[in-house]
């Protein structure tokens, strides 16, 4: 009978066969990444409510999927169409306000400066600035097609991320158990056990993001209290929400309050609205930086058991290599890839990869331990002896 049995070099050649159509695959198919990661990173954001409802509530796993994925998705379409008319008029009301000001700029400088011998003529300075502002907000025609191609380019990817979104949340227990057959039999309650592992670090990941949100909302709020800025508690609320997207977020919730300033002041410093706007994006500037250096690298690093050294040079690299959604997922993809190299490095020495570290046995003193006060001075009473009248 033929032995139908691969040879070893057979074997080899197919495998790197293989892997070369999947490294070509990928790269042709390189520009999907982002979306899909992204729909996974929102999916991992949503499946814990999913848990929580399946096992405090005994909600059946689909229902409770279904019940998160469209609630979720209603307010991610009904927030921002709330809030666009409202921006939209401040948005206009700050263009206006400028205008305003170069128009008292323009007026200011429309008579010569004199410094000694030397006049200065800088009424033309504002009517180009001026222009150019106007420009700037005014697209031109021939952008109209880049915009409406860029727009479409984007509807279509941000379609692709609510589908694969729904599909994540919904079916995640499927795509994990076909992931996990892929293995050999003999090894796949390693992979489930690797997977619990893997698991517990996103979910400590996303403990110490919670923990950063709130101590960036409660800071916020305080501090913007303090200066007398109005709506300062929705506006910290805002800034810790926005803080568990890196570097954007926390922009965008100080950029809403420095237009805040702008137009509203303070509601006791007597300053004017631009040094009071300048205040807030100082204090901004200091805060943001305490956050990024030491907070941030502090709680992240201490929830996947990482130096917060590694965890600030790993953020601080995505952001430049990657951009934002690398800064956001870099610290729990090095603390899987660390728990997947304990994992080879254990069964590439023979060792069990998930045998429980030895506990530290406390040495043995002769001492023996304190006695409570009364039992104290019961013995020394006895062991003294009585004097002798």
């Amino acid at each position: 009978m033929t032995d139908k049995t691969w040879s070893t070099p057979t074997r080899f050649f197919v495998l790197g066969l293989i892997i070369a159509f999947v490294i070509a695959v990928a790269w042709w198919m390189r520009e999907l990444f982002e979306p899909l990661i992204l729909a996974g990173v929102i999916a991992y954001l949503l499946y814990p409510l999913v848990d929580f409802l399946r096992t405090r509530l005994r909600m059946n796993t689909k229902v409770a999927a279904h019940l998160v994925y469209f609630t979720a998705l209603i307010l991610m379409i009904a927030l921002p169409g709330s809030l666009v008319p409202f921006l939209s008029r401040q948005a206009a009301q700050v263009t206006t306000d400028l205008l305003h000001t170069l128009d008292q700029i323009e007026a200011t400088l429309a008579r010569p400066v004199s410094l000694g011998i030397v006049t200065l003529h800088l009424e033309d300075l504002v009517p180009e600035l001026k222009r150019s502002f106007t420009t700037f907000l005014t697209p031109l025609p021939e952008d109209a097609w880049h915009i409406l191609e860029s727009t479409s380019r984007g509807a279509l990817w941000f379609l692709v991320v609510i589908v694969t979104t729904y599909y994540f949340v919904t079916d995640w227990d499927r795509v994990r158990e076909w992931l996990i057959r892929l293995a050999p039999q003999e090894y796949q309650p390693d992979m489930r056990r690797l997977y619990v592992e893997i698991k517990q670090v996103w979910l400590a990941y996303l403990r110490g993001q919670l923990t950063l949100m709130v101590i960036v909302g409660i800071t916020f709020s305080i501090l913007w209290s303090i200066i007398g800025l109005p709506g300062a508690v929705l506006l910290g609320i805002i800034g810790g929400l926005l803080s568990i997207i890196p570097d954007v977020g926390p922009f965008a919730a100080t950029a809403l309050a420095v237009i805040v300033a702008l137009l509203e002041g303070s509601t006791w410093m007597p300053v004017n609205n631009f040094l009071f706007a300048l205040i807030v994006a100082g204090l901004y500037v200091v805060l943001i930086n305490v956050k990024n250096v030491w907070l941030r690298p502090y709680i992240l690093g201490r929830s996947v058991h990482m130096h917060e050294g590694v965890v600030f040079v790993a953020i601080i690299a995505a952001v430049v290599f990657t951009g934002i959604l690398g800064a956001f997922i870099i610290v729990p993809v090095l603390a899987s890839l660390a728990a997947i190299g304990r994992y080879l490095r254990a069964r590439l020495l023979g060792l069990d990869p998930f045998a429980a570290p030895p506990e530290e046995e406390t040495p043995p003193t002769s001492a023996s331990p304190p006695l409570p006060k009364r039992l104290f001075w019961q013995r020394r009473k006895k062991e003294t002896p009585h004097d002798e009248n």
